[in-house]
């Protein structure tokens, strides 16, 4: 059973109440879970309900899940941060076009002793061959997700191959952000997140940011309508409303003004990148 028709059967709206779902059209949204869990959706959708009388359903899961139910036909939109996966799955002819939509930064956390002394670098390859020859513990998502695909080529980029150390001090938990860093925190090991999903995190217990600031920790979002003609059960028209209204000046706004403890979790750059790369041909 596909996440349309488990919600269309349980007449189930994620965000907002089930009345709702016959007062307007909705949509189903395949998303990563880093928006989800720094609450930027509860933030977001129901200006979105508000402003265009659209409600959104979204299913949060990891990037490369959520790229595989969108192959599937199993959504209308996908929003996600893996720009390399997003550009083949359009090109592949699954979406119709992809939009830069907003950024953020990874960071590395770790206990407070800091055992691989890395606390302060700013040079991420630096910061990964210090753990990797220190030998102490290093949490990955190893879950295909926009985060696990991004530390894979950090660690390409340190000339640094983690899996020879896969089950001693690289431990690869198969798991969202949350769990992982729950693990990471209960066995004192490193691990790459993406700062909004820190901000919100509540058992950080001793740890702290270890390493920030590096120009390729840049985290940026994306966010694509799956074509139509691929997948004829896509709603297209609300589907697009949707990207327009993310994109457009007043939806950008929306998302710089979310905040967590004054703190700002995702800066929109779709007007940075002259529409994301829209393509009216």
């Amino acid at each position: 059973m596909t996440w349309r028709s488990i919600l269309q059967s349980l007449g189930f709206a994620l965000f907002f109440p089930i009345a709702s779902l016959v007062q307007a059209e909705s949509i189903l949204v395949q998303s990563t879970t880093s928006t989800k869990n720094a609450g930027l959706y509860d933030h977001l959708l129901p200006l979105v309900h508000k402003d265009i009388g659209l409600t959104v359903h979204v299913v949060a899961v990891g990037t490369g899940q959520a790229i595989k139910n969108a192959e599937n036909c199993d959504a209308d939109v996908l929003l996600v941060h893996a720009k390399a996966s997003e550009e083949a799955f359009v090109a592949a002819g699954f979406g119709v076009a992809r939009f830069d939509l907003m950024y953020n930064d990874f960071i590395v956390v770790g206990p407070r002793e800091d055992p691989a002394q890395i606390n302060g670098l700013t040079n991420i390859a630096q910061a990964l061959q210090e753990i990797a020859e220190s030998r102490v513990l290093f949490a990955s998502r190893g879950d295909e997700s926009g985060t696990h695909k991004a530390e894979r080529e950090l660690w390409r980029q340190a000339d640094t191959d983690p899996s020879t150390g896969s089950g001693l001090w690289y431990r690869e938990t198969g798991s969202g952000m949350g769990a992982t860093l729950n693990i990471a925190i209960g066995m004192g090991a490193y691990a790459l997140t993406d700062r909004a999903t820190w901000i919100q995190f509540g058992n950080k217990g001793d740890f702290e940011i270890q390493v920030e600031g590096d120009q390729r920790l840049f985290n940026q979002y994306g966010v694509i309508l799956v074509n139509p003609a691929r997948c004829p059960t896509v709603r297209a028209d609300a589907g697009q409303a949707f990207i327009d209204w993310l994109i457009s000046d007043h939806g950008q706004e929306a998302i710089a003004s979310y905040r967590v403890d004054g703190a700002q979790l995702f800066f929109p750059n779709a007007n940075a990148s002259s529409m994301g790369g829209r393509h009216d041909d």
